[in-house]
């Protein structure tokens, strides 16, 4: 019998052109450029991805909050196409920057940041997505709640054995620790695998909430009494109103503006693809929202509560297989967007700053392990102020995103030196591995949101007419940010960073290992093709069946 041996502390690091001694203080072997054999990511991955990414709870629930402030349905949903066609945009600007280099997004932060500068932006998600990580676990864990209370009704009067100021009962708890389980083999899964998570999702839970769409109308002769509710607000009040409601629906996936390159680094098609999400994001989300708005009111008809919570609709019915499959279809919903907004953004940011210890497997474990130190179910009973303070936490990412996108599209020309992006003394050195430009234009495109943010915190503190520039932070820190980002650089240039001619991946590899690059690369002008990654030259080697074709038709 072989004697259990504990892994290496250290993660393998092969010699390769990007880490030259073996393993780097700047990379490892997932945060290497994705070659091109492991780029399996195709239009309907894509396009997947973002269906599974949309249909989540917090989606379904974007229409509560816009409610409450005094606007209607209608309002809802122009607020939530705009916003999505807004951060869309620069979605598709920055997840292009990953398919032309391949690289994640705390690499390609080294660019626009230097390296030591990067960590600012690696951190500040990094922070975010464990957060959230934490929380959505915690959304899970109410939907197995309800799926197991729809088997056996007596879990949900389990004897609570847990201190009421925890916070969480013992059924609850329980729920917690198997969705915890179940997430687990999905966290040690590769990104190319799990296009058949995210292909699974994108079937299954448009088909299940769209059954709750027909039953709400069915059931109701009309959807309910939401539908015929005025604004309650006028003037001045509703634009503030309506803009802080925007802003609200961007910051949910303010996250995914800047991690889109985490997942964008596998594609094998052509950058062109990345517009697909500006038509296709608005419309999606839209339909989502109007199915939450669809349901609720529906519940409300009928129960004489209006709960925007899912799961307190759907423990009102009386079919228990109808409440089992619909709650699965929640917890599949969540368990998805925590791998693709969460777990999977974290990993690359602990790998980044941790690169000789910590791989993409063991960065998602560790997102994990850290979301029962958050103890988030302590954090939605009573820490209100807390999580406001973690919702407006996109006033961060904003600028983040501005510097991003303006760097690579309008700073450098969409040319960057793939290979400079691991060697810390190259061009994307800046001062001292810092680039000042980068932090100035952060730190002032924050600042305007930062009273608004202390009233959202405690709302004791009252900033007067300096809530407003909170109430579009997110749209703000992004103009300001890019503004002064494009003017710092524009007049005080960083010379050096200008680079004559972009230089892929691809040519770096074929280089190292004597092949002759292909004649597209590295050229300054077919920049935005260097990331087809066309694999067609092995199309002839590929095996048949059933898994074959599907892994090609993905």
């Amino acid at each position: 019998m072989g004697r259990f041996s504990l892994p290496p502390l250290k993660v393998a690091q092969p010699i390769t052109a990007f880490s030259p001694q073996g393993n780097s203080r700047w990379t490892n072997k997932d945060l290497d450029p994705v070659p091109r054999s492991a780029r399996k990511w195709g239009v309907i991955s894509f396009i997947a991805y973002w269906i599974s990414d949309a249909f989540n709870a917090a989606t379904w629930q974007f229409a509560s909050s816009i409610l409450a402030v005094g606007l209607t349905w209608r309002e809802s949903l122009e607020i939530v196409a705009i916003g999505f066609f807004i951060v869309s945009i620069v979605i598709s600007l920055n997840g292009a920057v990953g398919v032309i280099y391949h690289v994640s997004f705390p690499v390609i932060s080294r660019a626009s940041w230097g390296f030591w500068g990067s960590y600012i932006a690696i951190i500040s998600r990094c922070i975010l997505a464990i957060f959230w990580f934490a929380i959505q676990t915690m959304n899970g864990a109410n939907t197995v709640r309800v799926m197991l209370g729809a088997i056996w009704p007596s879990f949900l009067t389990l004897p609570n054995h847990i201190p009421v100021e925890q916070g969480i009962t013992t059924n609850t708890m329980v729920s917690f620790f198997l969705f915890f389980l179940i997430q687990l083999p999905f966290l040690y899964m590769h990104p190319n695998n799990l296009r058949w998570l995210f292909m699974a999702k994108s079937i299954i839970v448009p088909i299940a909430w769209i059954a709750i769409l027909i039953w709400a109308f069915r059931s109701t002769d009309g959807g309910g009494d939401i539908f015929d509710q005025k604004p309650t607000t006028s003037g001045s009040a509703y634009s503030w109103a309506y803009l802080a409601s925007m802003t609200s629906v961007i910051g949910n996936y303010a996250t995914l503006s800047v991690n889109q390159a985490d997942f964008s680094r596998y594609s094998k098609v052509s950058v062109k693809w990345q517009l697909l999400y500006v038509p296709m994001l608005p419309i999606v989300f839209t339909f989502i929202s109007f199915i939450g708005i669809a349901a609720s009111s529906a519940g409300q008809k009928k129960y004489g509560v209006l709960d925007w919570d899912p799961m307190a609709l759907i423990s009102n019915w009386d079919n228990r297989a109808c409440r089992f499959f619909a709650a699965f279809s929640f917890a599949l919903a969540a368990l998805g967007v925590n791998i693709s907004a969460n777990s999977l953004s974290a990993a690359n940011d602990l790998m980044a700053l941790f690169p000789s210890y910590i791989n993409i497997r063991r960065g998602q474990l560790l997102c994990a392990l850290l979301s029962w130190c958050l103890v988030p179910w302590k954090i939605l009973a009573s820490a209100g102020n807390f999580l406001n303070f973690m919702s407006a936490y996109s006033i961060f990412l904003g600028p983040i995103a501005a510097i991003m996108a303006t760097d690579f599209w309008i700073v450098h020309h969409r040319k960057y030196d793939v290979l400079a992006l691991y060697q810390p003394d190259s061009v994307y050195h800046y001062w001292e591995g810092i680039n000042w430009r980068a932090v100035v234009a952060f730190v002032v495109g924050i600042v305007p949101s930062l009273p608004g943010l202390a009233n959202s915190v405690n709302p004791s503190i009252n900033p007067g007419v300096g809530v407003h520039p909170y109430q579009f932070g997110w749209l703000l820190g992004f103009s300001v940010t890019a503004l002064l980002y494009v003017g710092f650089s524009y007049f005080i240039p960083a010379k050096e960073t200008q680079v004559e001619r972009s230089v892929g991946p691809d040519e770096v590899y074929e280089a190292h290992v004597g092949v002759e690059p292909d004649s597209d690369h590295g050229s300054g002008d077919k920049g935005l093709e260097a990331g087809r990654g066309d694999s067609s030259e092995e199309v002839g080697n590929e095996k048949s069946g059933f898994k074959s074709w599907a892994d090609r038709l993905l």
